[in-house]
């Protein structure tokens, strides 16, 4: 799927861009006017990253950063959703790969 958080779900969400000019009444100004609008998108921050899934397997998974700083992950793995700790899969040796695995035991 295009652009969207495969764990929250976060897509691309649209609002206005509105332009103004004038300054604020409460700056003693005669108040602040409209003279534009716009559409704009919003856009989620993914990053596809390399994780480590609850049954030893290691998969490409394109998240919002905001998973990436919560920790957790909610996916659909073996056709059910779990719930798991963010474990990034260590590119490299498979002796690098083994380490890690012995310090975070899924």
């Amino acid at each position: 799927m295009g652009r969207q958080c495969e764990v929250s779900g976060k897509k691309t969400a649209f609002g206005n861009h509105i332009t103004t000019r004038g300054k604020a009444k409460y700056l003693g100004g005669v108040g602040i006017k409209t003279t534009g609008v716009s559409r704009r998108c919003f856009r989620p921050n993914l990053q596809r990253i390399h994780v480590w899934l609850p049954n030893g397997t290691t998969r490409y998974v394109r998240v919002a950063t905001s998973v990436i700083r919560s920790g957790i992950l909610t996916l659909e793995v073996d056709g059910k959703l779990k719930t798991f700790p963010l474990i990034k899969a260590s590119k490299g040796s498979a002796k690098a790969r083994a380490e890690l695995k012995n310090l975070y035991p899924i």
